[in-house]
């Protein structure tokens, strides 16, 4: 069940094109402005061992050149995105492979040092960062594409790939990731997965839970669990994968991820709306089911106050009228013509019947990114 040599067996195609968007850190900003999140719930360190000497040898002659302990690169590290959990780590380790994940875990499970796993570090919970000096290990090297099948549109890759460079790897390809977050251009696929994120694209494809195939995990142990499979139907024995599926961590560090990649849409449209209560969102999203069907990729609702903040903050001018709500509809299909047709029908039903006060439709790519974020 375990392979400690997996990842030498797989061949490693490339790094995607990278692009990391350092949105979350001001200048200035220092994370002692934070209060310790132990002192703010009160909670008391277990009986873990403290670092030593030796501990710091043995890091050091498995990740040469991947020891951080310097306390500016450090602060980052421990401060979550939010900047309201704070711990003090004095210790990230950046793994390159899976057997150097297997062997830091071996070793503090030998030692009982305690670990905190971290990817990007975009949650908004606290779950990325320590609460008291937990050793940080971060899968943010670990980012090359392992494989990938353009006819089953299965891509393989390890945990630190930032989802954005995914995304722009199989769109050179006529495909895309099956989800996409307002992080995705600092959150790690390895991350999404143990979290489970959800985001825009989830109405059309679904959660992780069904497009993740495979994962490899090393466990509290050191132990590789390779369940790395690429086939979609896999109904031999238990679906050992769906156990670290949302489990943030707490049973295994996730290093690697096959997922099924939808093909990219050739037609892409967008419509914000406008409405006047909550209850004719819901009235608009049934239609919308029913009429547009098949190419409804999107659905999202926000209320005015977070409309102020995004024309605020991102300098944008609101193309609607003012309204208590809006709606974001985005659709894709094959046909351009057959695509617009269809919104164009469900627009014209849901503004004569009074359920929005306002609308507007993008086609063009510029325009339906700016009116997308």
């Amino acid at each position: 069940m375990a392979s400690s040599a997996h990842l030498h067996i797989l061949p490693m195609l490339s790094k995607p094109r990278q692009r990391r968007r350092q949105f979350h850190w001001t200048t200035g900003y220092r994370s002692r402005d934070v209060e310790f999140t132990h002192v703010r719930y009160n909670v008391q360190r277990l009986g873990f061992a403290a670092i030593t000497t030796e501990d710091m040898a043995f890091f050091n002659d498995l990740l040469p050149g991947c020891v951080v302990t310097d306390p500016d690169i450090l602060e980052a590290s421990n401060v979550d995105w939010l900047r309201t959990m704070r711990g003090c780590s004095q210790l990230l380790l950046r793994p390159r492979i899976t057997e150097e994940v297997s062997q830091i875990l071996r070793y503090c499970n030998s030692r009982n040092l305690a670990v905190n796993p971290q990817g990007g570090n975009t949650g908004l919970v606290g779950g990325s960062v320590p609460v008291f000096d937990e050793i940080i290990v971060s899968t943010v090297q670990m980012d090359n594409i392992i494989s990938f099948n353009s006819n089953s549109g299965v891509l393989t890759c390890q945990a630190g790939c930032i989802l954005e460079n995914l995304n722009n790897y199989l769109e050179e390809q006529d495909f895309i990731m099956p989800l996409d977050l307002a992080s995705k251009g600092s959150c790690h696929i390895g991350g999404n997965v143990a979290t489970n994120a959800g985001g825009l694209r989830l109405l059309r494809y679904g959660s992780l839970r069904g497009t993740v195939l495979g994962l490899e995990v090393v466990l509290a142990d050191g132990t590789i669990l390779n369940c790395l499979t690429s086939l979609r139907k896999d109904n031999t024995g238990y679906d050992l994968k769906q156990l670290f599926i949302g489990a943030e961590g707490t049973l295994g560090i996730i290093t690697a991820v096959s997922v099924l990649c939808p093909r990219k849409s050739a037609a892409i449209n967008v419509a914000l709306l406008g409405c006047d209560s909550f209850e004719k969102i819901l009235d608009i999203f049934k239609e919308s089911k029913g009429m547009l069907g098949e190419i409804l990729s999107a659905f999202e609702f926000l209320d005015y106050s977070c409309r102020e903040v995004v024309c605020e903050h991102l300098k944008l001018q609101n193309p609607l009228q003012e309204a208590p709500f809006y709606i974001l509809i985005e659709t894709s299909g094959s046909n351009d013509d057959h695509d617009q047709e269809k919104l164009s029908n469900f627009l014209e039903k849901v503004m004569t019947s009074s359920l929005v006060t306002d609308g507007t439709m993008a086609t063009e790519e510029n325009k339906i990114k700016v009116e997308g974020i």
